[in-house]
């Protein structure tokens, strides 16, 4: 018989780890009784596969380390009889045995393919090969709710790590200076996916500090901030861009300026509520509001709080205008989603981040609870979560979901899943 085209090693390690094959009649291939107490550790670095196993072969009991391959050949091809790493193993596990050659140290050998059950393969290419969406979609409403739970915790604990490394990165290069990096993430998340880069650039070329010595000049602050972004070098008619145009030369030459590349800015393909020039001046209006964000972020006691203190509407002209010299009956602003996708992605990360870094486990849980009080996200991956099923009731479940989409689910990673481990072992 040949190895089964449906596996893999990663495959055949996971069956093992889990022993998800029958375990009554094992024998080694010189016909010695076996019995798996404990498989091992999975071990992810170089050597053996497993290490601290225990298992019984014949009378005796042995502990150590085992090793997996497909085939017993597979031992030569890989080079271990001339690497010490591998001469004392306590086992090799093969699917097939293929040779009757003795590998170095006379480890004993059993052979696999009869004892998994070909439902197992066949559950696994079931999801390697179905839906577009996720490999499980035609049985994950099926999935207890236990396992959604302790899971989605784990899938958030992975996205808020993922976050906070990136925070953390730039409080290491703003010498630990929590109201600059709260400016800075807070201007990327304004940017939403698309312009977010673009906003954080405008950010990190304007100091805070330099933003803040004209908070109460809020001309002033929207002729920094579109004249950063490379917005006021063209010709204007309204009094207003002129006005920004001629604050921003003077203030370009004092401080030594240089604007970002307009062409950097994305306008196609969105809502005009989410084009840059609105995002900025929405920004712009909530710095000339607070001149301590991170601090007001601290001090916040309830969720409404954080939303009162992010929900502010831009200046006048903006009104009527999404563009400069384009007016409009009236113009649409960002709402309370944006507003919670600013907390989601940005402030709440933050928050906890400040509670491990000062190790105040209250900022941490006043994070999480803030988070759960939040309604779960809308868009396209969480509502083809909801269509198959899978509820989400929080800001938190949400989270969890993108999550297990862009890094489980798109690459195809069922047995590192909780969800695609219980639907390969049949739960």
């Amino acid at each position: 018989m040949q190895v089964n085209p449906l596996l893999s090693e990663e495959l055949f390690q996971h069956i093992w780890a889990l022993r998800l094959f029958r375990q009554d009649g094992l024998k080694t291939t010189s016909g010695e009784p076996v019995q798996i107490l404990y498989p091992g550790l999975h071990n992810h670095n170089g050597g053996p596969d497993f290490t601290a196993a225990k298992i019984k072969i014949g009378n005796t009991l042995w502990v150590g380390q085992v090793e997996l391959h497909l085939k017993t050949s597979d031992w030569f091809r890989h080079g271990h009889q001339h690497n010490a790493q591998y001469q004392r193993i306590i086992l090799h596990v093969v699917f097939e045995h293929d040779t009757v050659a003795h590998i170095v140290g006379g480890a004993p050998c059993i052979e696999l393919q009869q004892y998994i059950p070909k439902l197992l393969l066949q559950r696994y290419e079931q999801l390697r090969q179905s839906s577009p969406f996720i490999p499980c979609a035609d049985c994950v409403s099926r999935i207890p709710h236990l396992t959604w739970l302790s899971w989605k915790e784990r899938l958030l604990a992975e996205r808020w790590e993922r976050k906070m490394s990136g925070l953390h990165a730039w409080l290491q290069c703003s010498n630990y200076n929590w109201e600059e990096v709260c400016y800075w993430a807070v201007a990327q998340s304004y940017g939403t996916p698309v312009n977010a880069l673009p906003f954080l650039q405008v950010a990190q070329s304007l100091p805070w500090q330099l933003l803040m010595r004209y908070r109460h000049q809020p001309l002033l602050i929207e002729a920094l901030l579109f004249g950063q972004a490379g917005m006021l070098d063209q010709p204007f008619i309204d009094v207003y861009p002129l006005q920004l145009q001629q604050e921003f030369a003077h203030l370009q030459h004092k401080y030594k300026l240089r604007p970002i590349a307009p062409h950097l800015w994305n306008w196609l393909r969105m809502r005009p509520a989410a084009f840059p020039t609105i995002r900025l001046a929405t920004f712009a209006m909530l710095l000339q509001h607070t001149s301590h964000l991170f601090s007001r972020i601290l001090e916040a006691t309830s969720i409404r709080e954080l939303e009162q203190l992010f929900f502010v509407q831009p200046s006048a002209y903006w009104h009527q205008h999404y563009r400069f010299g384009h007016m409009v009956t009236k113009a649409q602003h960002p709402g309370k989603q944006a507003v919670h996708n600013i907390l989601i992605n940005t402030v709440l990360p933050l928050l906890f981040l400040y509670g491990q870094q000062k190790h105040l486990r209250y900022y941490q849980e006043k994070a999480l609870h803030f988070l759960q009080q939040l309604p779960a996200e809308k868009n396209k991956i969480t509502n083809s979560w909801v269509k198959l099923g899978v509820s989400q009731e929080s800001a938190l479940e949400s989270q969890a979901l993108l999550q297990l989409k862009q890094y489980y689910c798109d690459e195809k990673r069922c047995l590192q899943c909780a969800i695609g481990v219980k639907i390969l072992s049949g739960g």
